[in-house]
């Protein structure tokens, strides 16, 4: 990977408070939509006259945070005044979920967890798609939960209320490397490990080299793969002229979130369930000059090197794997996932139908229905 140059005379951007999408969501209603089975470029470069972002907590381990102003809120799905609701209907009542921390390398990386007291083994991992966050998951948990296991659900590095290092390595193997030791100090184990999206490409990082005696299963939801590490205009329109290191400095923070917020509901088949507050979720957490800039370096970081590298290791995963496609998604194709289904012995694809690629917002409930059934096959 390229190193940085020396500092520019710009001026550094100013870090703002990082918006928390679990309170600032509202309540959404949605149909139940039942599913039916069925040339590398460069290394990721980083951008030059980091900022001093906001200083990490020093505390070892795992911590729970409270509500304060200006802190982490807690989860929807018990408190109106906490976010956005389930769409997915639990067979029992689930606890509410709550916000930790967790110390790894020289970081702090955020989750919302149901169900830990359930204990480590046989956790469900969730993680998520740029842009995207823990939020994502809100209307899968509490299904998730309902089967007695504990639901881990992580704000990547840069994400959320997890720390927004600049620069940083925060490509699939970066997002994996921080994440390794957080599921170590968690004490997780047996884990059925989910990503979606950049999630996706990164629980392949996980599974196939940086934690691949963790898993116990894996799942893959519309998932980066092979030499596809991005859509052409998702979730920004021109992403490889974006990649530029210099791209955030051509463009003002107003300018880059309206295309992020004009571009991204095209993501989506049921464009009304991504409106209002919802999308506000997607798209306030990168309004800051900070922000912009660690927006630009995710996208920046969207490369198949990393897809590539552990593209054959998959074909020697002997647990269980399911992989999870939206029927109608248009930013990462079908293709990739009959191709994942070809590769991965034993593996299984169900396909969800009318939902594109953000189908955690399509058809949350079909996915948590697949995960939760996924999930009584596998041993305890």
């Amino acid at each position: 990977m390229s190193e940085p140059e020396g500092p520019r005379d710009d001026p550094k951007p100013s870090a703002q408070p990082r918006p928390d999408p679990d309170a600032d969501a509202q309540p959404r209603s949605r149909p139940v939509q039942g599913p039916s089975a069925s040339p590398v470029p460069p290394g990721p470069e980083t951008p030059e006259a980091p900022p001093a972002p906001s200083p990490p907590s020093t505390s070892p381990g795992h911590q729970q945070l409270t509500d304060q102003p200006g802190g982490p809120a807690d989860p929807p799905g018990a408190a109106p005044a906490t976010g956005r609701p389930t769409g997915a209907r639990p067979a029992t009542p689930a606890a509410k979920p709550t916000r930790g921390s967790v110390r790894t390398i020289h970081y702090d990386l955020s989750y919302l967890v149901s169900n830990a007291e359930r204990g480590p083994k046989g956790a469900f991992v969730l993680l998520h798609d740029l842009p995207g966050g823990a939020f994502v998951w809100q209307n899968v948990m509490p299904t998730l939960a309902a089967t007695g296991r504990a639901v881990y659900a992580f704000d990547l590095l840069g994400y959320g209320n997890s720390d927004h290092p600049w620069p940083a390595d925060e490509t699939i193997w970066g997002h994996a490397d921080a994440l390794a030791p957080a599921l170590a100090e968690l004490g997780l184990t047996e884990i059925i490990l989910v990503g979606f999206g950049v999630g996706g490409g990164t629980a392949q990082v996980l599974a196939t080299r940086l934690a691949r005696h963790v898993p116990a299963a894996l799942v893959l939801v519309n998932t980066y793969a092979y030499s596809y590490a991005h859509a052409a205009d998702w979730p920004m329109t021109q992403m490889t002229q974006r990649q530029d290191p210099d791209a955030p400095r051509h463009v003002t923070t107003e300018r880059a979130l309206a295309d992020l917020r004009a571009t991204l509901p095209t993501g989506a088949v049921n464009a009304k369930f991504l409106a209002g507050s919802t999308l506000d979720a997607y798209v306030n957490e990168w309004n800051s000059d900070l922000g912009r800039e660690c927006l630009f370096q995710h996208i920046r970081q969207m490369v198949p090197n990393y897809t590539l590298a552990v593209a054959s290791d998959l074909k020697r995963l002997d647990y269980p794997v399911l992989i999870v496609w939206g029927e109608r998604d248009e930013v990462t194709p079908l293709t990739l996932g009959r191709r994942l289904a070809n590769d991965i012995p034993g593996s299984t694809l169900s396909m969800v139908p009318n939902a594109g690629h953000l189908i955690l917002d399509d058809a949350s409930d079909a996915v948590a229905k697949l995960l939760a059934d996924f999930a009584s096959t596998l041993p305890r």
